[in-house]
Parts: structure tokens; sequence; C-alpha cells
């Protein structure tokens, strides 16, 4: 079971206002990862950022509560509450919250191609 999941019949739910996560970007909480996607919760702590990075996956970021500023393309968005997100594979972005936030991001498929996963060759 993953951190914060309750199982009714089949279903999967978590309440992701309640979830715990007490050092923000240093504890993403991986509520659920398979062959299709992972969905992972990030807390952004006040004046907390995920740096320039990319990834090998498609990209959602959905603000859960709070606000935060995206970067990409050297263009800069802020959006609030209800917020949808979404990179394309390998596209640099950054992103970061002045007053705290708490975001879901969803990668997918999981993994993407070319994204490492360490081990010998």
């Amino acid at each position: 079971m993953y951190p914060g999941a309750d199982t009714f019949l089949l279903v999967q739910r978590w309440d992701l206002l309640d979830v715990d996560a007490p050092e923000g970007t240093r504890d993403p909480i991986v509520l659920h990862s398979d062959d299709g996607a992972r969905a992972v919760l990030i807390v952004l702590s006040p004046g907390q950022s995920l740096g320039e990075h990319q990834v090998k996956e498609n990209a959602w970021i959905i603000v859960l509560d709070g606000e935060v500023e995206v970067s990409a393309d050297g263009e800069t968005v802020t959006g609030g509450r209800g917020t949808l997100v979404r990179f394309e594979p390998d596209e640099r972005h950054a992103l970061r919250s002045d007053g705290g936030a708490r975001v879901l991001l969803l990668l997918a498929p999981w993994p993407g191609e070319g994204h490492y996963r360490g081990g010998g060759s």
C-alpha cells in the first residue's frame, strides 16, 4: 500500500491535502508507480524550488494548494489552486513557491524512454 492510500473495493484513494510531507522538496511522496505512470506529491515550503531540470516522461503538474511560479523556455507563469501545467519529455523547466504550495506531479509513461534505470551494462 502506498503512503496515505485508502482502498475501497479495488479503487485507491488519497486525500492529497492531508498526506504529510514534513521535509518539503526533500521529501517527495511517491503515491503510486507502475508501468503506466507515476504520481508524486510534492510540498514546497515557502521559498522552496525545484531548480531547472527535465524528465524523460510527459510531466503534468497540478497545483492543489498555494501558488507556484513555473519557468520554461524563457517564460514564467504563475498559477494557483486548480492550475494544470504540462511539459513534453526532455523539456527543461523550474518550479518555485514564495508562499508554499502543494502540487501533484504525474509522469507518464513510467519510466519514459531513456530514463536512467541504474545497474551495470
